[in-house]
């Protein structure tokens, strides 16, 4: 008998050894779970180890790193049985996402639910939760977790910003004494400078899902459309003044997201509530946090078929434990706790409507392939820039929505320049996305010309149409028509054969042609630039046009041609040389037209007085965009510019009234380009030298209220009338100025605020709006009245340099493509 029950209890051993070697958090950490911040390599041990501990239940990804070097990681937890055939899972989750495929057997196809923690680095609580999840999931004491993962498979990323919540955590644990400290005007609850919310380059993460713009978040998406979840929930703090939100979202929801998907939400937030009500802990649903922009953790998977939701504990710069206004004690474990009851809320209900969520899924995507989600079935976009049509192209890619290129066609559509019905013809390179494919809801959502906004209290902006964004010409059409090609056609333009031309020629107006430029200056090649368009051997150039004069070049520089066919071929941009300088049209080269271009000495100024992620876009910009290395000073240091060292200065959006001195003033005289952005201007206004009055605007305190809105119950409302949260507009521009090359007659900006100015009586106006500037997006009545007529790009000399004024900010979240073209001219081009 003895021998029987002792075989019996190897026979459990054996089959669950794996699982008694997984380890709690706490014995793995030495401490307990919530009394310390857990470092990021500490967590990935602990990820990678439990994995280890448990090969049948878990498979560990590790899918990149982060700029600064950090592992980016997952797991996928499930079943024995389910972990056994994972990769048939995932294969079989991307067939019922192809809206074609009737092959899978939705009865043995576990529901797919992602947790993502920790987008933004000091909403730490989210990280300390995660390992607390994978516990539960993985240890098997949980009879019900093992229950739940029979019919789901879990995917935990612990940390989407690992560098930006090292950055806080490191601090915390720097400052924090033996004993913390829950007064929140103590140090350990105040973040310095940029704090840790944003990452390596003050970006936020969480804005940035579909652009994809940084590192981590293009490999994180590799991995989400890899497998694309039925169920995305991202975890996220705010104010820990708040109590708990979880879904149903608020107003606006964008008209695209689908009955079933607001419907379940409903489900998941009762079961949710169910746990807080037990507990008597307070929660808020359907107020806040919208539905609407792209680029969220919630509304991209919406928009690729799945059910997704934030969560928002209170808690944000809590450290280990705060005192809040209402006199409770927030602590860490009490955030770790809530966060652990919406997690396994939500696979708990998953799991119990695994079924209905794969039905709807799959139906979601058979309606894709054959309804078009808006009213308009094609979008053709015109190969007005091939730089940024290609960008465009790598964006869609990247997002798994299909295109193709040109067709044998006219047709008619919606123009988004005109915001008009009109006829169009489609030419060889156009870019052409019909919208019956998988991705036609988030097609769709990024190429409307107008997105629909039922509600104006939206958290975010409310206009991203792609066109606009690139600065395209392009047409939507209510015609279903697809392109022929699968490839640009692109004509070799260079002409390398010529021993000895007059000059060597390089188009203008896209980014490739700014790092042509920066690299030929590199070599110390003296480059020209049009400022006037020419006609030389039959063909006609544009102003902007870079020339590289042979005569002028090849005493100094050993091995000329070489190196410029080099710098050619390495950013594949065509070069031509011409053996005439005898100009058919425009003027001769040896006209004051084609002058030399400086080499651009760049610093940005960082700093309390900055806004972090205005400063990480242009720093971003330069390094990444332009393999730029600019110097990064303090506001104080503005005003101790040394000329030959810095002669262009970035001031991003920030506050800088203090610092503008004699200085800068001096450093202007001498020929320094001050380039202010969005709320710089603010600083220089009124001050002697700096010429840009602001327009007067129509204050709120001289407007009489509507009597509805001094009803109490309006009392938390927003003045819409004053609202602008976001949206597009088009900017006339002096097509004569150097700004507007690559531009043309305008550009498009995200207008996010109601600054204008005044037009110069002396000075160079190159961006104004008019009555009819307004192209998409949410804007108050007495906003709109106040920006029908103003200045948002402004130019004037001072001394020998130059001031320029930005009243928007065109690197918005570095995706604002058409914005990276006017930027580039600011900085290289001579005016």
């Amino acid at each position: 008998m003895k021998k029987s029950i002792t075989f019996c209890l190897l026979l459990v051993i054996s089959a669950f050894g794996a699982i008694a070697q997984v380890k709690s958090p706490d014995d793995f950490l030495g401490y307990e779970l919530g009394s310390h911040f857990t470092p990021h390599y500490k967590v990935v041990d602990y990820f990678r180890q439990t994995a280890a501990a448990s090969p049948k239940n878990i498979k560990l990804i590790e899918y990149g790193k982060t700029n600064e070097g950090r592992p980016l990681l997952a797991v996928a937890i499930s079943s024995a049985e389910n972990i056994s055939r994972l990769e048939q899972i995932r294969t079989n989750n991307l067939k019922l996402a192809t809206g074609s495929d009737n092959t899978v057997d939705l009865k043995s196809q576990p529901a797919l639910v992602w947790l993502s923690y920790n987008v933004h680095g000091n909403e730490a609580n989210s990280t300390e939760t995660s390992m607390k999840m994978l516990y539960a999931l993985s240890s098997g004491q949980n009879t019900q977790a093992n229950e739940w993962l029979k019919n789901t498979v879990v995917v935990i990323d612990p940390c989407l910003n690992p560098d930006g919540r090292d950055r806080y955590v490191n601090y915390f644990n720097s400052v924090v004494g033996k004993t913390p400290n829950s007064d929140p005007t103590s140090r350990e609850h105040i973040e310095p400078w940029p704090g840790g919310r944003p990452n390596h380059y003050y970006f936020d993460l969480n804005r940035d899902w579909a652009w994809q713009t940084q590192m981590e978040s293009k490999q994180r998406l590799a991995l989400y459309n890899n497998w694309m979840p039925q169920v995305h929930v991202d975890f996220h703090e705010q104010s820990y003044n708040e109590p708990y939100y979880f879904a149903p979202a608020a107003e606006p929801v964008h008209q695209d997201i689908t009955p079933w998907q607001r419907s379940f939400q409903v489900v998941v937030g009762k079961n949710n509530a169910r746990y807080f009500d037990a507990e008597g802990w307070q929660y808020f649903t359907k107020e806040r946090f919208d539905l609407l922009y792209p680029s969220y953790g919630d509304t991209y998977p919406l928009y690729n078929g799945a059910i997704g939701m934030t969560y928002e504990q209170g808690g944000i710069r809590a450290g280990l434990s705060v005192v809040t206004n209402n006199g409770d004690t927030l602590t860490l474990k009490d955030r770790i706790a809530h966060h652990f009851a919406t997690g396994m809320s939500t696979i708990e209900v998953s799991s119990q409507n695994q079924g209905k969520l794969l039905e709807e899924y799959k139906k979601y995507f058979q309606q894709e392939m054959n309804t078009a989600p808006g009213i308009y079935k094609t979008y053709v976009v015109k190969a007005s820039n091939l730089s940024r049509l290609k960008k465009l192209a790598d964006l869609l890619t990247k997002n798994k929505i299909q295109f193709a290129y040109g067709a044998d066609k006219n047709g008619r559509g919606y123009d988004y320049d005109t915001q008009k019905e009109e006829s169009f013809s489609v030419d060889r390179n156009d870019l052409i996305i019909n919208v019956l494919q998988p991705r036609a809801v988030l097609a769709n959502v990024l190429m409307e010309p107008q997105t629909f906004v039922a509600d104006s209290n939206t958290y975010d902006i409310t206009a991203w149409a792609l066109p606009y964004v690139y600065g395209l010409k392009a047409y939507a059409s209510k015609e279903s028509f697809k392109g022929k090609y699968a490839d640009l056609a692109v004509a070799d333009e260079t002409s390398n054969d010529i021993d000895k031309p007059l000059a060597w020629l390089f188009a203008w107006g896209a980014a490739e042609n700014v790092q042509v430029l920066i690299d030929l200056q590199k070599e110390n090649i003296k480059v020209r630039q049009s400022d006037q368009p020419f006609t030389v051997s039959g063909k006609d150039y544009p102003a902007g046009t870079l020339i590289v004069l042979r005569a002028e070049n090849e005493k100094s520089v050993k091995g000329l041609k070489e190196k410029v066919v080099a710098v050619a071929r390495k950013f594949d941009k065509p070069v031509r040389g011409i053996t005439s300088g005898f100009v058919e049209k425009g003027k001769d080269f040896g006209s004051n037209v084609y002058p030399i271009l400086k080499q651009p000495k760049i610093a940005i100024v960082s700093g309390t007085e900055v806004s972090s992620l205005a400063f990480g876009e242009a720093w971003f910009y330069l390094e990444h965009d332009l393999n730029l290395a600019p110097s990064i000073i303090n506001a104080r240091d503005i005003n101790n510019l040394d000329i030959n060292k810095v002669n262009t200065l970035i001031l991003p959006d920030g506050s800088y009234s203090a610092f503008v001195g004699d200085g800068l003033t001096s450093w202007l005289n001498k020929g320094g380009k001050l380039i202010l952005m969005e709320d710089a201007i603010e600083s220089v206004l009124d001050k002697k030298g700096f010429d840009l009055k602001k327009k007067e605007l129509l204050a709120k305190k001289d407007e009489k209220p509507e009597p509805s809105k001094l009803l109490f119950k309006n009392k938390d409302k927003d003045d819409f009338e004053f609202a602008i949260p976001g949206a597009i507009y088009k900017v006339n521009l002096d097509a004569s100025h150097p700004l507007s090359y690559g531009l043309g007659k305008f550009y498009y900006t995200l207008k996010t605020d109601r600054k204008i100015y005044e037009p110069f009586a002396k000075g160079w106006n190159v961006g104004q709006v008019n009555e009819k500037s307004l192209m998409a997006g949410v804007v108050g009545k007495k906003v709109r009245e106040e920006l029908k007529s103003g200045l948002l790009i402004g130019i004037q000399d001072f001394g020998r340099g130059q001031v320029v004024y930005l009243a928007n900010d065109p690197l918005f979240r570095n995706f604002w493509e058409g914005g990276k073209t006017l930027f580039g001219n600011i900085l290289f081009c001579s005016y």
